[in-house]
């Protein structure tokens, strides 16, 4: 289970209950409202009362471990953070690439499983050439570090800075993670905490009052370096303090949607992401 059974959040959801039901059976007792004949019937009352308060925790605590879906502010923003598919949710949807805005499928460069393999199989098969045109007719001088990357197992050759956005049509692709010489997908903590600030900062830029949904940046074959065992809940955490920081504000109807892959859901304790809200 993701949430332990005597959960912090789970006793305090649950001391809202207690409260109300030790409250009407004060009131009763205080007030001696029950005729003398039926008060046999307060003790049954008591025990009826301690049934229901187990219930409602167990019921609390489960409904805490299947916890799918929440909204949260943040600064007047709704983020609304759910398990789902990315490509089904409406308004901008952000794709990850690489620091080269790679194109190439084909499991060394570009994982068929990976969201980013797998949106451009699904909107770019067949027509690679167009989405690589429009990444070089769109492309900024000021965004790009280095235009001749001598790269030896392959991959374009263009070299970006982290956070770089190209908008086509209803997606937001950026550029998100470094290639080390063996083309895996790596990032130090401050690289990452610095894309995800200025990430924000251009999304605010382009996002047109539509709303933005995203991956949890990182939760996938991204390698943060000496932090090999963090988790996609931390990496969440991060992601909502570095938005909370930013000059990012949704105006409704738009919102942030943070889209959590179903393989791991059970990862993450989104009752204890709500429960935190106010400590963001």
């Amino acid at each position: 289970m993701k949430v332990n059974f005597f959960d912090k959040g789970v006793r305090n959801k649950f001391w809202i209950y207690f409260s109300a039901i030790s409250g009407i059976l004060s009131f009763i007792l205080l007030f001696n409202i029950v005729p003398e004949e039926n008060k046999e019937c307060l003790k049954y009352f008591g025990y009826l009362s301690f049934f229901i308060l187990i219930i409602i925790y167990l019921i609390i605590w489960y409904r805490a471990n299947k916890l799918t879906n929440i909204n949260i502010d943040i600064d007047g923003s709704n983020v609304n953070i759910k398990c789902g598919d990315l490509f089904s949710e409406d308004g901008l949807k952000t794709i990850a690439f690489n620091e080269y805005f790679d194109t190439i499928v084909d499991d060394k460069i570009i994982s068929n499983k990976s969201l980013n393999g797998i949106f451009i199989n699904k909107y770019f098969s067949g027509k690679i050439k167009e989405l690589d045109d429009f990444i070089v007719e769109k492309s900024d001088e000021l965004d790009v570090i280095n235009n001749q990357v001598n790269r030896r197992l392959g991959g374009k050759t263009v070299q970006f800075k982290l956070s770089t956005i190209f908008v086509y049509d209803e997606f937001i692709l950026t550029a998100f993670s470094k290639f080390d010489e063996h083309n895996k997908a790596t990032l130090t903590m401050s690289e990452y905490i610095e894309f995800l600030i200025n990430f924000w900062d251009r999304v605010n830029r382009v996002y047109a009052q539509k709303t933005v949904s995203v991956p949890v940046f990182g939760s996938g074959i991204t390698r943060i370096k000496e932090h090999k065992n963090i988790s996609d809940e931390d990496l969440l955490k991060i992601m909502l303090w570095t938005f909370k920081l930013s000059e990012m504000k949704f105006k409704h109807p738009a919102k942030l949607t943070i889209v959590i892959h179903k393989d791991k859901i059970s990862q993450i304790n989104l009752f204890n992401i709500k429960s935190i809200e106010l400590g963001i």
